[in-house]
């Protein structure tokens, strides 16, 4: 069955361009001009988006926050922009992965890839421990019953770092296992998430569950 997807860019160009190319490898594939249709056409059931940032009106930071909520696929920023700041709003956004252009096209398509294999890990197992659930097949964490609100990128550091209990990883190798791609490790992005982690399990008085190794990374606490 072909995978689906969605290009969201207003440059009619290149959203052609992309669009013929992943139409020759066999994806289903729709596009949208702009935030506003993008937000719309995000109601349907796609495996991956693709998302200019730089849009007039609504951009893809924007239309990444409206749609989170309701879409689990992986979505995978376009942008022209290179400062640090931008990648980490886009992130924290609730994006999965970005790529600056000019982009080669089979970089683009590494990515999809990467995303989509990742998406079809069927995980049987559940980590539990007092009230502390993380469902690996629902992508979720429930302290006492209760679902923890997690980004997706949140959720994959706790999944990353709890299937390799003990372990210790650094920032650099986070990045790249959450984010499904090589490139160099963006650990003020890492450090950022984390905290957002400890605070959130603070706040609902769970254990200290991820652990950091002074001068390594973090690990998680067996």
């Amino acid at each position: 069955m072909p995978y689906n997807i969605l290009i969201v860019d207003d440059d009619t160009e290149l959203q052609k361009m992309l669009k013929n190319y992943f139409r020759l490898r066999d994806y289903q594939v729709d596009t949208a001009i702009d935030g506003v249709e993008a937000v719309e056409k995000a109601k349907s059931n796609y495996d991956v988006i693709i998302l200019d940032v730089a849009m007039p009106g609504m951009d893809g930071i924007e239309v990444c926050k409206a749609i989170r909520e309701s879409v689990e696929c992986p979505i995978i920023f376009l942008t022209a922009r290179s400062e640090e700041q931008d990648k980490i709003n886009g992130l924290l956004s609730g994006g999965d992965d970005y790529i600056l252009k000019p982009f080669s096209i089979l970089e683009l398509e590494a990515r999809v890839i990467a995303h989509l294999k990742r998406e079809e890990r069927h995980l049987n197992r559940n980590k539990v421990r007092d009230g502390f659930v993380i469902d690996y097949v629902k992508r979720a964490v429930f302290v006492d019953r209760q679902e923890m609100e997690l980004t997706k990128i949140e959720y994959g550091i706790i999944e990353f770092l709890s299937m390799n209990p003990g372990q210790v990883f650094d920032k650099e190798r986070i990045y790249e296992k959450v984010c499904g791609y090589d490139a160099e490790g963006d650990s003020r992005v890492i450090t950022e998430l984390i905290y957002r982690i400890r605070k959130k399990m603070e706040a609902l008085s769970v254990e200290e569950h991820i652990v950091t190794v002074w001068g390594m990374g973090y690990k998680w606490k067996k």
